[in-house]
């Protein structure tokens, strides 16, 4: 009797305990055990806005590594078109020819940067090569056509984050494809790091359009492989480089108009 009974009470607690486990899963399922947070669900708002910055940078990065031969025509309002061709070569020397770069219009140039130094060199007829500047330097205002900071120094402008920049999205010049942007210097300065434009620039690069203070810029045509290096149109002389402005008009003669001889009336 006493085995008899062992053996029903360890089937009575086996039982229990079975029921206990039941019961607790069925109470978890119900809600009565520890609460369980719902899977996570990835946000779903608005995508992020395109920023025109980026954008303008992935392209002036791309320009930065190219090396071509580039002619683009410069329009002024109320002058004729201009032209300018743009040399950036494998060593990366440069070199701007400007026509009506100089004396108000009326002399052509070319700005031209090496190792050595920056020259301008009056072209048309060719007449020597004056050192200016160091070489990847600013040149003297008097004498700056500032065109060359187009393909130059404004691409490293673009590309720092560090200048302030208001940069937007901006309708295509000229008739462009081009993805164009509306540059905008933050800062209030007598020299900006950049004037203020619309810049377009195509998937390889290349600068196909340009609305800056000095006039519209437009590519003319397939760019050309590059030199290895750049040449200089003439011979590098000493003299005084040729001034953006209008030369002054001559001063009149200082001598003054002989008198008059007079006449006697003889009575």
């Amino acid at each position: 009797m006493r085995s008899r009974r062992a053996g029903v009470s360890a089937i009575t607690v086996t039982t229990g305990t079975a029921l206990a486990v039941v019961t607790g899963l069925l109470l978890t399922a119900c809600g009565g055990g520890a609460p369980v947070d719902p899977p996570s669900v990835p946000a779903t708002g608005a995508p992020a806005q395109p920023d025109p910055r980026g954008m303008l940078a992935a392209r002036v990065a791309v320009a930065k590594d190219q090396r071509y031969v580039a002619a683009y025509t410069l329009v002024v309002q109320g002058k004729a078109p201009r032209s300018v061709l743009v040399t950036v070569a494998t060593d990366r020397t440069w070199r701007v020819d400007v026509q009506g770069g100089a004396l108000g219009g009326t002399a052509d140039v070319a700005i031209a940067n090496r190792s050595e130094g920056i020259y301008q060199c009056q072209i048309n007829p060719a007449s020597g090569c004056v050192r200016v500047a160091a070489a990847n330097k600013k040149l003297p205002a008097a004498i700056d056509p500032r065109l060359q900071y187009v393909f130059t120094a404004w691409l490293d402008v673009l590309l720092d984050r560090q200048v302030p920049l208001a940069v937007a999205p901006a309708d295509p010049l000229a008739g462009t494809s081009a993805p164009c942007f509306a540059v905008e210097p933050g800062v209030t300065a007598v020299q900006p790091p950049i004037d203020a434009g619309v810049f377009c620039y195509n998937d390889r690069g290349i600068l196909v359009a340009a609305r800056i203070p000095l006039g519209l810029l437009t590519l003319t045509g397939e760019p050309a492989p590059a030199p290895e290096t750049i040449s200089l149109p003439g011979p590098v002389v000493a003299g005084a480089p040729l001034g953006t402005s209008a030369p002054p008009p001559p001063k009149p003669s200082s001598s003054s108009p002989s008198a008059a001889p007079s006449i006697s009336r003889s009575r």
